[in-house]
């Protein structure tokens, strides 16, 4: 062993020490653990590996490799799994309502086996979207030392002389068939073509936006998340990870000494500097709330004006994560944002050095391609913009990475569903000027807040991308491009002005100006909204009616519980 612990101090001493755990230590001996093993640490490691995704199936290897770091540094792994919903598997239809969910029952569940089992640390793999921000939440509930560890990115795929295909290409294809402009045997080659193997969607969408905001925010090992799946250095970082891990016990180094207001904000940072995905706005009120910080919504959106925008990065862009990670990684744009005086840098790590120390150690690259320097960006700000006006008093966020039209003023045409506004694409319905609004589709209303992926690409498919806008209650994938407006609040299920919207509105957004406005006179929607009446959705029971029962605007992140303001006590701490 590396060094001593004292285990009077830690949660694992109910579990291990005194005769009174002597019932407990037989169930660890029956596991083949020796009594010395019995004494270290105990230290999780949670895994959201299955075989729903590539997303997820390398997730238990990597976390077994983590398991050797542990042991090496004198710990004892006891690794445990989770689930996930992949959203690329449950985009477009009703099984969308489950992925926002997931995020919270993926959090539950590792709190509950951290907290059923008394484990001293912890270590998280995985892989799709709602999984990295899962884990994270975890983490930062219990307070124990934790790393997070993502599984890394697809390979991107090849057909014919198209390089470079993620699975938006195929969702766009699919947008392209319905407007005859792309033949079915087309579509069949792509959708083989995509995804060559293991890993999470390779472009800026969500997972990889999420992996991103680990590092940036101090809870993953520095260039550790862009490394792809397949790569051998994955199995390298993973036992990395096992090691410093203990390194962590060692300092009580937890992650709300990490994750400050002002890390928040370089996380926030880095969702904009990469055109990440707007679930960035959504995820990062969540885990804040889980230390008792605020920075919901509108907070993330005052860190966005002001930051350039520097990845040319998918879908906006050219290049997938596997270009990013040999271009240097997240620390490599940081190396260049740092120099702005944008980055907190004195923000702690799991390295246990501060960020800033961390990003010492990085020589900027000036012969890649990928990231451009914060004096010369892309853009100087807009990767991601919030909104608000009368048709989102509480807020609104519009991702406009790559995209040349910033203003849009339309028509409405209103869908009370996804389905409906799908097949009203489809059938070609839509046309240069719309607004489509697709609405009860929010946290309560939906329940669930379905991303709009498979309406946004079959629209970008049939050419309308920036020659209709879409705005939505509900979310949208990373993956999304095109003037697609979602998070909107108040959601329709609570009456929000998204309720009163009627076919042949005008609807007007600036996302320069930060704006989004329902340009119909005040006493015409005070007489809408009195003759309103709440909708019953289909889901009176189970896991989607008790999300809704509980969850709150997705402008504070969409959770179901108090977070840290409420606690008298920190499981760490028992």
């Amino acid at each position: 062993m590396t060094h001593t612990f004292d285990k009077s101090k830690l949660p694992s001493r109910h579990v291990s020490v005194g005769v009174e755990s002597a019932p407990h230590r037989s169930y660890y001996y029956a596991m083949g653990l020796t009594e010395e093993e019995i004494a270290r640490p105990f230290v999780g490691i949670a895994s959201a590996g299955n075989d729903s995704a590539p997303c997820n199936t390398t997730l238990d290897t990597q976390a077994n490799w983590c398991r050797q770091g542990v042991n090496e540094a004198g710990g004892m792994p006891r690794r445990f799994n989770t689930i996930t919903v992949t959203d690329g598997i449950a985009m477009g239809h009703q099984g969308m309502k489950s992925s926002l969910v997931s995020r919270e029952v993926i959090a539950d569940s590792v709190e509950l086996s951290v907290r059923g089992h008394c484990y001293d640390a912890l270590v998280t793999f995985a892989g799709c979207d709602k999984s990295l921000p899962g884990m994270m939440m975890a983490m930062l509930r219990l307070n124990v030392p934790s790393i997070f560890v993502y599984g890394g990115s697809i390979l991107p795929g090849r057909y014919k002389d198209r390089e470079d295909l993620t699975i938006i290409d195929v969702f766009e294809a699919v947008g392209r068939f319905s407007a005859g402009a792309c033949p079915l045997s087309e579509v069949t080659a792509i959708e083989k073509a995509a995804c060559p193997g293991h890993g999470a969607c390779g472009g800026q969408y969500t997972a990889n936006t999420m992996a991103c905001v680990g590092e940036a925010i101090g809870l993953s090992l520095p260039n550790s998340n862009m490394a792809p799946a397949p790569y051998k250095s994955r199995e390298e970082i993973a036992v990395a990870a096992g090691r410093q891990i203990m390194e962590l016990l060692k300092l009580n180094l937890r992650p709300r000494d990490i994750c400050t207001r002002d890390a928040f904000e370089n996380a926030a940072r880095i969702v904009a500097a990469t055109g990440g995905s707007t679930n960035g706005a959504l995820h990062l009120p969540a885990m804040a709330n889980e230390c008792g910080i605020d920075f919901d919504l509108f907070d993330v959106a005052e860190i966005f004006k002001t930051t350039p925008y520097m990845a040319d990065l998918k879908p906006g862009g050219k290049y997938v994560a596997k270009d990013m990670h040999a271009a240097g990684g997240i620390y490599m744009l940081m190396k260049s944002l740092a120099q702005t005086g944008l980055l907190h840098l004195d923000c702690m790590t799991v390295t246990g050095k501060t960020l800033g120390e961390n990003i010492d150690e990085i020589t900027w690259n000036p012969d890649q391609k990928v990231i451009y320097d914060a004096k010369t960006p892309i853009t100087p700000t807009g990767g991601v913009v919030g909104l608000k006006g009368s048709l989102a008093p509480e807020g609104a966020i519009v991702k406009v990475a790559g995209m040349k039209r910033l203003q849009f003023t339309g028509i409405a045409k209103v869908f009370e569903r996804e389905e409906d506004a799908f097949a009203a694409v489809e059938a070609q319905q839509i046309v240069d000027g719309d607004v489509v609004v697709i609405r009860y589709e929010g946290p309560k209303g939906g329940p669930g807040m379905r991303e709009m992926l498979a309406t946004t690409a079959a629209l970008y498919g049939q050419g309308l991308g920036e020659k209709v806008a879409l705005i939505t209650d509900g979310r949208f994938s990373g993956g999304t491009r095109g003037f697609c407006v979602g998070h909107v609040g108040p959601e329709a299920a609570d009456g929000g002005p998204i309720a009163l919207i009627e076919n042949g509105d005008q609807i007007a957004i600036d996302a320069e100006a930060g704006t989004i406005d329902l340009l119909v006179d005040e006493a015409v929607l005070a007489e809408r909204k009195a003759k309103w009446t709440p909708r019953k959705n289909d889901y009176q029971s189970g896991a989607l009616w008790r999300f809704a029962q509980n969850v709150g605007p997705a402008w504070q992140g969409a959770v179901t519980h108090p977070g840290a303001r409420a606690e008298t006590h920190v499981f760490a701490d028992i």
